[in-house]
């Protein structure tokens, strides 16, 4: 599990194909930047950009994991060198600074508007249609492994998009910056949401509706 706060910004420095043929994964090899890489063990959990990964081989500071054909599919900003957020997995006396996150993406967003507001900056996001039923004014929504509230919900003939205001802070200290319009991003829903919908889904009896 994680929180959605950003421990460091790293980079992706290589994309290794693990095979010949088309449905091959790759290696990818991550400069940690400020992330401290002490404590990770092979076999430990990191998100980049939101995904959960597993740590295959290390270094004082960098990383290494494998990334299947099929996550590369269903995620955004795995494939190719660049900035990328990190957190390391959460630990049972740690502080829970965002919200409950998995690290699982469950869709892909894309940005429609990421602008200065003030001392602010304003990121919009239309996010697919199964996934605008879990987003809700004041609720958390991770993108690109960030916990966000968001702010606005409008829902469109061609998904819902949600608005995030981003403090300076935030702007500053994440791959969130690199943003621009039509820029793929990684999307989880809050936890609570997916309990909520299935409650109330499953009548008394228990056989889902």
């Amino acid at each position: 599990m994680f929180t959605g706060i950003v421990a460091a910004v790293g980079r992706i420095e290589s994309v290794k194909p693990l095979g010949s043929d088309g449905d091959a994964g790759v290696r990818l090899n991550v400069n940690a930047g400020g992330l401290d890489l002490e404590d990770v063990q092979l076999g430990d959990s990191i998100t980049i950009q939101g995904a959960c990964m597993t740590v295959v081989a290390k270094t004082s500071n960098s990383f290494e994991v494998d990334v299947s054909r099929e996550s590369l599919n269903c995620t955004a900003g795995l494939g190719e060198p660049g900035e990328v957020n990190l957190e390391k997995a959460l630990r049972a006396h740690d502080r829970l600074g965002g919200h409950i996150v998995s690290g699982h993406v469950d869709g892909l967003g894309t940005v429609t508007h990421f602008a200065p507001v003030g001392e602010s900056h304003e990121l919009r996001v239309l996010a697919p249609q199964e996934i605008g039923r879990y987003l809700a004014y004041k609720g958390s929504i991770t993108v690109n492994g960030v916990s966000l509230t968001v702010n606005t919900v409008k829902d469109r003939d061609d998904g819902c998009e949600f608005s995030i205001n981003l403090i300076p802070h935030t702007v500053e200290v994440t791959a969130l910056k690199n943003l621009r319009e039509g820029a793929k991003v990684n999307l989880e829903i809050d936890l609570i949401a997916r309990y909520v919908e299935r409650m109330l889904s499953t009548p008394q009896d228990g056989h889902t509706r």
